[in-house]
C-alpha cells in the first residue's frame, strides 16, 4: 500500500467553503484506479487565532503503478480546480510513504 498526503493550509475565512469544496474533491480522488480509501483529518493548533486551518488527508492506494498514473493522467486538472476557485487563499505541500509492515 502506499499513502498520498496531503497537507492544505487554508485562510480562515475561506475555510467552511474550502472543507464544503474538498468533500467533493476527495470522492473524485476515490473514483480513480487505485485509490482504496481517503481521511480527511484538521490539524489540531493549539492557538485559536491561527490565521489558517489546516486539512490533511490521507489517500491510501494500491500500489506505486496506481499513483504514478494519477501524477500522469489526472493530477494537473484535480489541483487545477482546487486553484481556480481559491487561488492564492491556501498553500498544499504532499508527500508519499509506503507501507512496510
Amino acid at each position: 500500500m502506499i499513502v498520498y498526503e496531503v497537507s492544505i493550509e487554508v485562510d480562515r475565512d475561506a475555510a467552511a467553503a474550502y472543507l464544503d469544496w474538498l468533500r467533493d474533491h476527495v470522492a473524485q480522488m476515490l473514483d480513480f484506479d487505485g485509490f482504496v480509501e481517503a481521511r480527511v483529518h484538521e490539524r489540531v493548533d493549539l492557538a485559536d487565532d491561527a490565521p489558517r486551518r489546516t486539512f490533511v488527508i490521507a489517500y491510501r492506494l494500491r500500489d506505486q503503478a496506481a499513483l504514478d498514473a494519477y501524477f500522469a493522467n489526472h493530477a494537473a486538472a484535480m489541483r487545477a480546480d482546487g486553484e481556480g476557485r481559491f487561488g492564492g487563499r491556501f498553500g498544499a505541500s504532499r508527500r508519499v510513504l509506503r507501507e512496510i509492515g
